[in-house]
């Protein structure tokens, strides 16, 4: 993310103007009520311009972000089903440090992948939900309810209609039920900047809060559903680099090693106490604080955030994907996966469910509150985001991963988050692309340049 001083600017504006911060008139209740009595607030209003630049920093890492990992997943399949599929095996299976079993660090490239390098990817997770909180849309309990709202239909249904198919299926197989639930924000800004250019710029501010509640939601059950073997006093012990390091991220000053040395600490400590290692990094992200000294911004969170969403999304993700999206569709493999009812379950979670919930729960909010539709927006754009939700690659295959481990249904699964992910993405392409086409015929000089502000 930028570190421009937007924020101040957008203060400055407010105190030499009569508008507030997100563009009302100050005599306009903060609702969207006015004397006239109309609705409350409008659903998906324009974003205001003091977040604009924040947005379009974000997006443009997230969206390199989602073509590196959609060049890491392609290749992970080529090479598991080449004639060089056993070095790909070997390779996941390599352990570059053998005697670390002492402190359970034996782990494999795969799990290095999933344990470690995702805990980046997490922490920077922390960091946005920190600054969401804070000084973003979630800040404002009114302005919050709509995402919150929409992202946890958005899990509950696709839980649903997973165990409504794979309660057939016995055995194991409804300890995946969160595996449809997640979505992959990299992934669907990058479709959205192929297909959406002209799109309105609320969309995609809608679709990062979103994903942020989701995010936030997955880390829960992360770590509430899928600890297994829970040794509480590793996990109280990583409190102590937890503090240290929250005191420390507060002074200015070359501390940088210190801090990644007490994050390490937590890491090894989360990981030791059987709580998956990821959840370390959303902690540590918790404790940065987003305001400065003075309570203004950019604070350290902001700082920290601009320097590792990139590793997270050019390194950590990619190599993520290129170790869990490694399946094998030859010799029977994709009839074998169909044939278990955990495959469709997943697919129609990621698709149908994921389309349900989002749409569903924003209508009812429209239908029986007093927000509406923002008037430059079609209902048609909200199936549209909403089936993108449905991409939920990489938190879905991590799901998939400590639901099933490596086993059949492991890989049963990894075909049906790859196939659902896919179908998600071409039936919003599909849709966002007629709304895209209708948008630049209404505003042919406006529209493109709105979304590169």
């Amino acid at each position: 993310m930028g570190t421009d001083p937007q924020y101040d600017e957008a203060r400055r504006e407010d105190s030499g103007s009569g508008d507030s911060r997100d563009g009302r008139p100050r005599g306009e209740d903060e609702r969207g009520e006015n004397q006239r009595g109309s609705p409350e607030r409008s659903l998906f209003a324009p974003t205001p311009d003091a977040e604009k630049r924040t947005l379009a920093d974000i997006l443009r890492t997230e969206t390199v972000g989602g073509v590196l990992v959609l060049v890491a997943a392609v290749l992970a399949l080529a090479w598991a089903n080449s004639p060089w599929a056993e070095s790909y095996a070997t390779a996941a299976e390599f352990v570059p440090w053998p005697g670390g079993e002492f402190l359970g660090l034996d782990l494999n490239l795969s799990h290095w992948a999933s344990d470690g390098l995702l805990a980046i990817f997490f922490f920077v997770v922390g960091l946005e939900l920190k600054r969401e909180f804070v000084v973003g849309e979630l800040r404002n309990p009114r302005r919050a309810v709509l995402p919150v709202v929409a992202a946890v239909a958005g899990m509950v249904v696709p839980a649903l209609i997973f165990v409504g198919i794979a309660s057939t299926a016995g055995g194991d197989a409804l300890s995946g039920w969160a595996v449809p639930t997640a979505t992959d924000i990299a992934f669907a800004l990058a479709v959205l900047a192929i297909v959406g250019k002209y799109l309105p710029s609320a969309l995609r501010a809608f679709l990062l809060t979103l994903a942020v509640v989701d995010d936030l939601l997955a880390i829960t059950v992360i770590a509430v559903f899928y600890t297994d073997d829970f040794h509480p006093l590793p996990l109280l012990g990583a409190v102590l680099p937890l503090v240290a390091f929250a005191s420390l991220v507060r002074l200015r000053g070359p501390w940088w090693p210190v801090l990644l040395v007490l994050g390490v600490a937590a890491w090894l400590l989360v990981h030791e106490s059987g709580v998956h290692a990821t959840i370390a990094g959303v902690l540590l992200g918790f404790t940065v604080p987003v305001l400065s000294k003075d309570g203004g911004e950019p604070g350290p969170a902001e700082h920290l955030e601009h320097r590792w969403r990139p590793v997270s999304a050019g390194i950590a993700v990619p190599l993520f994907a290129l170790f869990a999206a490694g399946v094998s569709l030859g010799g029977g493999g994709i009839s074998a996966a169909f044939s278990d009812p955990v495959v469709p379950a997943v697919m129609a979670g990621l698709v149908l469910g994921k389309l349900v919930g989002i749409f569903g729960a924003t209508f009812l909010m429209a239908k029986f509150t007093r927000a509406q539709l923002d008037a430059n927006l079609s209902w048609w754009d909200l199936v549209g985001l909403s089936l993108l939700a449905g991409i939920g690659f990489t938190v879905s295959l991590l799901i998939g991963e400590l639901a099933f481990g490596a086993g059949e249904r492991g890989e049963h699964v990894k075909v049906a988050v790859l196939f659902g992910s896919l179908l998600a993405a071409l039936l919003a392409s599909v849709v966002l692309g007629v709304r895209n086409r209708a948008y630049r015929r209404a505003h042919p000089a406006s529209a493109g340049r709105s979304n590169t502000e």
